[in-house]
């Protein structure tokens, strides 16, 4: 553990005594994760979640964008009860993390392998689901002594190219691109997140997430909203927007997975969805390892884990057995 990383213990907040907040919050098969520390890394405070036995073999998740370690919440603790330690945590800027002044693909990655090491100094497998999915390609090649298997949950980014430009104009791009990430940043920065009520917030995330019941989306409210003097609001930084601040290209990352030294296996829910990457089967084998294994779901959406906890948790059990 580095001088710039600490470690403190701390209870899980109780639900806020809202009487809609308590209906919502028993959703079947949720259960909130046993223990919740906090981890400083670099100033920055990120709320670190565990599932299961402290004893147990630890396993390392990591959520999507726009989610947070909640959204674990049915899937973890299967893993749990078959005898693991499920590691997660809020990535900045989401859920009960810190907020950043900015945001980049690379602090992410920062942030996982500071989660990785407050866990132990042995080589542990990770699943990361979406971006979780994303960053842990970027991890396992910096570090991949430290990983011994991958589980990716339709976090295969799909391919698309950057424009085919000259050079000149292409840097002209990424300036511009630069640019308007920071315009937007100081825009958004004295902005707070529209309360709404318990179902407000809810409907407004399946617009989104459509595939998904409204009854999951109220859970995840009481999980990843707080309720405020005038209503709920999402915990989210509302600084933050898909791709966060790069540069990066999904290109970037697919192009990567083709040599990563750690045996993979990869989950693809073929649903389309407004949050999901759009990778197809044929779009993705060209760039899976060689010993990889891909496991697809025809009748599931880009949230593979929630849709099917149970038959994605024995796919997963049987991969790391």
């Amino acid at each position: 553990m580095n001088e710039a990383t600490s470690l403190a213990t701390a209870t899980s907040a109780p639900i806020a005594q809202d009487p809609a907040a308590a209906e919502a919050a028993r959703y079947p098969g949720a259960r909130r994760p046993d223990r919740r520390r906090t981890l400083v890394h670099h100033g920055l405070e990120l709320a670190v979640w565990e599932w299961g036995d402290e004893t147990g073999q630890p396993i390392l998740f990591a959520h999507g964008g726009f989610d947070f370690a909640g959204t674990f919440d049915v899937f973890a603790p299967l893993l749990a009860d078959a005898g693991y330690r499920v590691v997660s945590w809020d990535q900045r800027g989401h859920g009960d993390s810190g907020h950043a002044a900015l945001y980049s693909w690379d602090a992410d990655v920062r942030d996982m392998l500071a989660v990785l090491d407050s866990i132990g100094p042995d080589p542990i497998p990770i699943l990361g689901h979406s971006k979780g999915g994303g960053i842990a390609i970027h991890l396992i090649q910096a570090v991949p002594h430290r990983i011994t298997r991958f589980i990716n949950v339709d976090g295969i980014p799909s391919q698309k190219n950057p424009p085919d430009v000259a050079d000149h104009d292409r840097t002209k791009l990424l300036a511009n691109e630069l640019s308007g990430w920071l315009d937007h940043r100081g825009r958004a920065g004295t902005k707070t997140r529209r309360p709404d009520s318990i179902d407000g917030l809810a409907r407004r995330r399946q617009k989104m997430n459509p595939r998904l019941s409204i009854e999951w989306l109220r859970y995840l409210v009481t999980v990843g909203a707080r309720l405020d003097a005038d209503g709920w609001r999402w915990k989210i930084d509302p600084v933050l927007r898909p791709g966060g601040f790069g540069p990066w290209r999904a290109a970037w990352s697919l192009r990567r997975m083709v040599a990563l030294p750690v045996r993979m296996l990869a989950i693809l829910g073929l649903q389309p969805e407004p949050m999901g990457w759009g990778t197809s089967e044929e779009g993705v084998l060209p760039y899976l390892p060689r010993d990889a294994e891909l496991v697809t779901f025809e009748d599931t959406g880009h949230f593979v884990h929630i849709e099917q906890p149970e038959r994605v948790a024995a796919r997963v059990l049987e991969f790391l057995s």
